[in-house]
């Protein structure tokens, strides 16, 4: 099982903790039928070939899997289809999002903390190989002025993707409900994750999440905002399939960013952080709030408390002025998310357009190939089982590749060693010079 999932971009190292994991979440018969699945969405018929067993028998299994959240099903052109999505963002997540009494939540949740927050191999794995991470910021767009409103585009826009989903379920945080086993868990809402479209269609189905309609989503969006909470999104421009409203104690992607922050774990938004200094009074909320600890306070002059320098004597008004704490947003660091704007009592913080525009990939098939290429897992996606039996499957994978950089596109063409993907790249650069 552990080699099938290591054939996703984002795998799971092997070691002792993943297979108790594993035990508790399927039986060794259902790890046995899972390895022998594709990569890409596959039907019901064609488990039934791979499983050599009737289909009636096959479509019963691919139901419990669903039911339990290891599978997605969901409809593609009129036919069902199922996929195996990779642990997460994927079927890890989704047996936290409710309350369960078929499985212990609580070891769960003991051996998810072990393994993923105090060993480093899988969370490291997931976040930090490659440019092209699963998830990027979201801005708040209340921090933003009527100016810089206008330079963000729909995808950067929680609200635009929660008014244009096919589908909304909304669900118990992950990562809250797991610290929330260990007596860990801070006291920002429990269930305010949302999922989207294709995915919350299938959750909503086998009642893992809950539907809800676009209003009740913004409400909670709001209440988001309220609690001091920053939405991690899926780093896609069309059909993003979550937003997380994480906190910066039990979140995961926000302690990857807190850990390795300067490898960049998670794709910013397109606006940076900037401190007027004249209006900041030092009083530490932003860097205490920061979901990230990119935002310090310098001390400039480092008067007593009584305001004495010892060698000049008492500080007059501007100097005492000049000399107190002010923050310092490490650039390098900052998500651009725009909550230290949101709780400045002085507004001593904005938001500034980065100076280059961040790069999200156009949906799941294009983020998937890039982080492939990245992480030298492209072939596990040409030559998937499916993705030979399905045309459209290797055109949306050849797709994606062909409107790659050129530097990446070489990096597919090496790993693939294939005389026709370089045909196309070639053929593609002749007829779209920035292809």
């Amino acid at each position: 099982m552990t080699e099938r999932l290591n054939k996703f971009p984002q795998g799971a190292p092997p070691s002792d903790l993943l297979f108790k994991i594993f035990k508790i979440l399927f039986d060794e018969s259902e790890a046995s039928l899972l390895t022998l699945l594709p990569l890409r969405p596959f039907t019901a018929e064609r488990a039934s070939r791979a499983w050599k067993m009737k289909l009636p028998e096959a479509r019963a299994i691919l139901h419990t899997l669903a039911s339990r959240g290891i599978l997605l099903d969901m409809e593609d052109g009129g036919k069902q289809k199922y996929v195996l999505p990779p642990p997460m963002a994927g079927f890890f997540e989704f047996s936290m999002m409710r309350v369960r009494s078929d499985i212990d939540q609580k070891l769960l949740s003991e051996l998810y903390f072990q393994y993923i927050n105090a060993e480093e191999d899988f969370i490291k794995q997931l976040f930090v190989n490659g440019e092209t991470q699963i998830g990027r910021m979201l801005v708040r767009e209340p921090v933003l002025t009527s100016q810089d409103a206008l330079h963000v585009l729909d995808y950067e826009r929680s609200s635009h993707i929660i008014k244009t989903a096919s589908h909304i379920g909304i669900a118990d945080c992950y990562c809250r409900h797991k610290m929330s086993h260990l007596g860990k868990a801070c006291k920002a809402p429990m269930n305010i994750c949302m999922t989207f479209n294709d995915v919350a269609s299938s959750l909503i189905k086998h009642k893992i999440v809950r539907p809800v309609e676009a209003a009740e989503c913004l409400e909670l969006l709001d209440r988001a905002y309220e609690n001091k909470l920053v939405q991690f999104g899926e780093n896609v421009r069309e059909k993003v399939n979550f937003i997380c409203n994480c906190c910066k104690c039990c979140c995961e992607a926000m302690i990857a960013a807190q850990r390795f922050g300067i490898m960049k774990p998670v794709h910013t938004t397109n606006f940076l952080a900037r401190t007027d200094e004249e209006k900041c009074i030092g009083c530490g909320k932003c860097s205490n709030t920061c979901p990230v600890n990119a935002i310090e306070l310098l001390d400039f002059g480092s008067p007593d408390i009584a305001g004495i320098n010892a060698k000049s004597g008492p500080l007059k008004q501007e100097e005492k002025k000049k000399s107190r704490p002010r923050s310092k947003v490490i650039e390098d660091l900052c998500l651009g998310c725009g909550l230290c704007a949101a709780v400045c009592p002085k507004r001593a913080l904005r938001m500034e357009r980065r100076p280059q525009r961040v790069i999200t990939p156009i949906n799941s098939v294009h983020k998937t190939v890039m982080m492939a290429i990245e992480r030298g897992k492209l072939q596990n996606l040409i030559f998937d089982n499916q993705a030979l039996y399905s045309h459209r499957a290797m055109a949306a994978i050849l797709g994606a590749i062909l409107t790659l950089p050129p530097i990446k596109q070489a990096l597919a063409s090496r790993q693939m060693k294939s005389v026709y993907l370089d045909t196309l790249i070639d053929k593609c650069r002749n007829i779209i010079p920035f292809c």
